[in-house]
């Protein structure tokens, strides 16, 4: 097998991991090149020395790809108009990050002849699974290669060593916690976060304020949609990557859109992590409110039954299912009408409605008021009650019939 690989796209971030990768790859692979591919996806990363420090580790060739706008309209979006959450709180940050990035790599490796997919993650976790789905879903010939499946570094300090007597630059800092980050959200586990009974310390946070720190005086913000689609926000319209960018300054001085989980892994284990999540707290907050005045009782309850199992295949890797596929157009027909205003009220950490508008509101003064009205005669209600309670009441008569 290792003799047939003659050169591997990898996903690389600059990290320990993946710098030592490279490498390893040489090293086990029969000296195979080692293409470096590394995804912007508003990660915040100094990305001229992340292709340095790949060519320095013994790379060939580097891929700098920015993918941010193609991953908030065709990633992100998507599932914020799906109302889509894990268990009830994540939003998902890490899940559709990985694949876009896993896309990009099919492409380089379809673009340079590669032989082989490789990638960082650990035999442990939910990405190994998201990668390697969306390559399979993608590239089904290709082959993946998962280094912590096969290799014998077991930790840090042996990964420092074998970087060292390969050349590869190591840095001095050393992080607390096992942290992911994107435009959409920051992520931490690991450390004290292991333990569920610690509480997350105040200077973990490096995106949202605390928010106890946060201003003792509210802040309200608007945001417009258009068919499910944030488009402004207070009245300024904006591309996906400058309105997320805004929305993330709002949401973190005011503290909001810090979460607290111990979540299920797909592959069988639980995990605590803390997310850092400002502006995608505010969209999914205001979409679902936006959704409260456009879609009809039967179509809101079932797109919230939708929701949880759109949630559950982004996080399980399965973007590329046709299931998701299927579901998504349920949910582009849900959202035609789903355009309008909400205007936010935020105060340390919590979001409050502040009201909502829209040209398709079904919400109707003239037959809800209490007040007088020519449209609804009460009269009605009785029929409507009558029939709809008519098989608790024959039940009912069975039952006493049956007791006698």
């Amino acid at each position: 097998m290792a003799k047939q690989i003659k050169k591997v796209v990898l996903a690389y971030s600059g990290g320990l991991d993946t710098s030592v990768i490279i490498p390893w790859l040489k090293e086990n692979y029969d000296g195979c090149e080692v293409i470096a591919c590394c995804a912007d996806i508003g990660q915040g990363d100094e990305l001229d020395a992340v292709h340095d420090k790949a060519l320095k580790s013994g790379a060939s060739k580097v891929y700098i790809e920015d993918l941010t706008q193609e991953f908030l309209e065709e990633y992100v979006w998507p599932t914020l108009q799906a109302g889509a959450v894990y268990e009830g709180k994540y939003l998902l940050g890490t899940s559709f990050a990985r694949p876009i990035i896993a896309k990009k790599l099919v492409e380089i490796a379809k673009k340079e002849g590669a032989d082989a997919i490789a990638h960082g993650a650990t035999g442990k976790g939910n990405d190994q699974v998201r990668f390697e789905l969306t390559v399979k879903a993608l590239a089904p010939n290709i082959q993946i290669i998962a280094p912590w499946r096969e290799w014998d570094l077991d930790s840090r300090s042996s990964e420092i060593e074998y970087a060292k007597a390969h050349g590869v630059p190591v840095a001095t800092e050393n992080k607390t916690y096992s942290m992911d980050r994107n435009i959409w959200h920051l992520s931490h586990e690991g450390s004290d976060l292991e333990d569920p009974a610690n509480a997350p310390h105040n200077s973990m946070y490096l995106i949202s304020k605390a928010p106890e720190d946060a201003p003792d005086k509210p802040e309200y913000v608007t945001i417009d949609f258009e068919q499910g689609k944030p488009t402004a926000v207070n009245g300024k319209k904006l591309g996906a990557v400058a309105l997320l960018t805004e929305l993330n300054e709002i949401g973190a001085r005011n503290g909001v859109g810090i979460v607290d989980i111990c979540e299920n892994r797909l592959v069988g284990m639980k995990s605590r992590g803390v997310y850092e999540n400002p502006g995608g707290s505010l969209l999914y907050y205001a979409h679902r409110e936006l959704e409260y005045l456009c879609l009809d009782r039967a179509t809101f309850h079932y797109k919230e039954q939708v929701a949880i199992r759109y949630g559950e295949l982004v996080y399980d890797g399965m973007w590329f299912c046709q299931l998701r596929e299927a579901l998504a157009g349920f949910v582009d027909s849900t959202q035609r009408t789903v355009t309008g205003q909400v205007k936010l009220k935020l105060y340390k950490g919590n979001i409050m409605s502040a009201g909502s508008t829209s040209p398709y509101s079904l919400y109707s003064q003239e037959f809800v008021t209490f007040e007088h009205d020519d449209v609804y005669d009460q009269a009605d209600a009785t029929g409507f009650i009558n029939l709809f309670g008519l098989p608790l009441k024959v039940r009912a008569l069975m039952q006493e019939k049956n007791e006698k």
